[in-house]
């Protein structure tokens, strides 16, 4: 395993549309591999192929319930309900956030690092970063979904109001 460089906002790789996941290998099993560790010293809530310069559909995300990290080859949303806005960031969008409104229940269909086809639902952050990691796949960035990014003063209000509920 190895830690992978994230590439931030502006490279291109991030705004292209990644390619199926066709072949279940080796190659594979070490870029999901290599993602876990980069997402774990990154200690981040998910991860996307192209974030480490891979086009290709896979994608880690944290399970907050269970406290482990979800594999996603050729994910899909086949179901989503609700609605909550929070507070969001990226990754490959470093020290910035935004308020952004997203499904509070979401079901994924992927498929397995061996290409095992699943289906898993999440709710609240996990729902949220099913829904970001898949948009990465598409190319496109949660800033697309905020007004602005929010200063040093509104973050730091905003956390001490979800601290005080």
């Amino acid at each position: 395993m190895a830690l992978r460089k994230i590439v931030e906002q502006g490279e291109e790789c991030l705004t292209k549309v990644c390619r199926p996941v066709t072949a279940f290998n080796a190659h594979l099993h070490e870029l999901l591999d290599d993602m876990l560790e980069t997402l774990v010293d990154a200690n981040g809530a998910g991860l996307a192929a192209p974030q480490v310069g891979v086009l290709r559909r896979a994608c880690l995300v944290l399970d907050e319930d269970a406290g482990e990290y979800i594999e996603l080859i050729n994910p899909e949303i086949v179901e989503s309900s609700g609605e909550q806005t929070g507070l969001e960031g990226c990754l490959s969008v470093p020290g910035k956030w935004g308020i952004v409104t997203r499904p509070n229940v979401v079901k994924v269909r992927a498929q397995d690092r061996d290409g095992g086809w699943f289906e898993v639902e999440g709710e609240g952050l996990t729902a949220r970063a099913f829904c970001h990691e898949i948009e990465h796949l598409d190319g496109h960035l949660y800033t697309e979904h905020i007004d602005h990014f929010l200063s040093e003063d509104e973050l730091r209000a905003y956390l001490e109001e979800e601290e005080g509920e």
